[in-house]
């Protein structure tokens, strides 16, 4: 697409290479660039200094932290909105969410460096005190809380939940990522680390969370109704945003001169200890080159950092300019999605023929040992497993799909519901599976053991959770399922009847060959074409 006229929100554009982004957008002509930082302050400052090369592009500025809630929110609050299952109701209380549906951007450019915000607390002590306590039988609750929110899986997770649904509810185009390899593009041996541990678990661990993200980053890419996502993964150190004489600032705080004297090591030691060496105010003060996120870096920090066979690095113009090409519909060679995309192993030839043979060869044994062979509750969901014996008992009672068809949905009603009470053995194999039956009389065909719902104990019983768990993995044989049934086979037989009869090209996946209308029901197929149809869960790459 182009960035002439578009609106683009730069996520982390304050930072080295978010800058250098805007800048490039403000040469292409973007009618607005929205600047957002974790502080205001910082999104403000951006703006001031790209100011004198605006032109006639509005830079507007937002703040706030996209992986946590739009609000102020206690600790236990904040925990929760990351371990619980993510409801559309909960979707406006994140910050991410409210700020692309207020922005309504075309392109989104996130700069921020998500695998370092995301295991930004090291999860290793805090499970070690854990463990402690455990081992004592006294387990603090603040010790479990740190654990708690320092799991980097589930923020990550959910990072990713709500991203997709604030692009896609937004009407984004393109989302483009600026990811890290978390190692500068070395390897275990990376001698960089602020621990005695090398590699450090903190380090592999962001570098884990770098990994992770680009793979889901790869499954939201194949997801149907997505934007245009694409990364672009440095392997080197970013550098660099200006180079000065002047005070040091370390973690927020001046660097201040000390007066030390040489002193007994003593029979104990601190790291902390204001006895040591009295703290002047006094400032030190030299050269340094700043880096961005990455903080400031002396002359020789910098030379070795960036010699010949360690980090060595990038500049963030480069970046920058391969961001915007992608964007344009460029083929940089570094998106990291479609390389992944390229290189995955999907689908064969091979397979596709042997396919036949193994559903050939599985239908013979079946008709041998006179026996169905429907589900067992391994692929899953449950939801799965009940539509494909729904299917099976449709096809025990009526046969064919066209004779669902033409049924009337009482009829359908009246004859599974006189099935499974007069062929007990039938009903009694879909409970062993885990799965009840729900008769149209209320009353429910159930083994000792059910799946859904999981790990209930005396629930008190609604309605509403009725209709939750039938869908979710009840067979369910009342009226309004079972018109559910029929107006599925009524939409595949209109797919059908729209195929010309005279055309015979490859064009149509699904025609009368196909589906065999006449022929016994499939159940197999018919879920295949409920999940990627009815319920658009169709693979979008082969």
């Amino acid at each position: 697409m182009k960035i002439e006229g578009s609106k683009i929100l730069v996520l982390g554009g304050y930072g080295l290479v978010g800058t250098a982004v805007c800048r490039e957008l403000l040469v292409d002509r973007a009618s607005e660039i929205q600047i957002h930082s974790l502080r205001l302050e910082e999104a403000e400052s951006a703006r001031d200094e790209l100011a004198p090369e605006a032109g006639d592009t509005l830079v507007s500025v937002s703040a706030g932290d996209i992986f946590g809630l739009d609000h102020e929110a206690d600790r236990r609050e904040r925990i929760s909105s990351q371990l619980r299952q993510l409801a559309n109701e909960d979707l406006d209380t994140f910050l991410l969410y409210r700020l692309l549906g207020e922005s309504r951007p075309d392109v989104v450019i996130d700069c921020v460096n998500t695998a370092t915000a995301i295991a930004y607390q090291d999860i290793y002590p805090s499970a070690e005190r854990l463990w402690e306590q455990i081992g004592t039988g006294a387990v603090d609750e603040e010790t479990a809380e740190d654990l708690l929110e320092a799991l980097y899986v589930p923020r990550l997770i959910r990072h990713i939940q709500v991203l997709y649904r604030s692009l896609t509810d937004c009407g984004a185009s393109v989302y483009m990522k600026v990811g890290t390899s978390g190692t500068g593009g070395m390897g275990l041996n990376v001698p960089y680390t602020h621990s005695e541990e090398k590699p450090s678990r903190m380090l592999l661990s962001k570098s884990a969370m770098a990994g992770a993200h680009s793979m889901l980053l790869f499954l939201m890419a194949r997801t149907p109704g997505a934007p245009i996502i694409k990364e672009i993964k440095p392997a080197a150190a970013i550098a660099w945003k200006s180079i000065e004489h002047g005070p040091i600032w370390r973690k927020g705080q001046p660097i201040r001169l000390v007066e030390a004297e040489p002193a007994e090591i003593g029979p104990t030691f601190s790291t902390h200890d204001p006895t040591a060496g009295r703290e002047t105010d006094e400032v030190l003060e030299t050269v340094f080159i700043d880096t961005g996120e990455n903080g400031l870096f002396s002359l020789e920090e910098f030379a070795l950092l960036t010699t010949a066979r360690q980090m060595e690095f990038v500049t963030p113009e480069e970046i920058a300019r391969y961001l915007i090409f992608e964007i344009e519909g460029g083929n940089t060679g570094h998106d990291i999605v479609n390389s992944l995309d390229k290189a995955v192993l999907g689908p064969t030839y091979r397979a596709g023929l042997m396919r036949h043979w193994a559903l050939e060869r599985m239908t013979e044994l079946e008709a041998e040992g006179e026996t169905r062979s429907v589900a067992f509750e391994m692929l899953g969901p449950p939801h799965n497993t009940k539509l494909l014996f729904e299917a099976h008992l449709l096809r025990e009672a009526f046969g064919t799909m066209a004779a669902v068809r033409d049924a009337h949905p009482e009829e359908v009603v009246a004859r599974l519901n006189r099935l499974v009470n007069e062929r007990a053995r039938l009903a009694n194999e879909i409970a062993a599976i885990g799965i009840p039956l729900l008769l149209a009389d209320g009353r429910l065909l159930r083994g000792p053991k059910v799946i859904v719902p999981g790990d209930c104990e005396d629930r008190e019983v609604t309605p509403e959770l009725v209709e939750k768990w039938c869908a979710a993995g009840w067979v369910d044989l009342r009226l309004a399922n079972c018109e559910r049934w029929v107006q599925r086979f009524r939409r595949i037989h209109e797919e059908i009847s729209g195929i010309p009869e005279t055309d015979t090209s490859s064009r149509y996946l699904r025609d009368a060959r196909f589906w065999k209308e006449q022929g016994p029901v499939q159940p197999g197929k018919i879920v295949g074409w409920i999940l990627s149809v009815e319920e658009e869960g169709a693979r979008v790459k082969r």
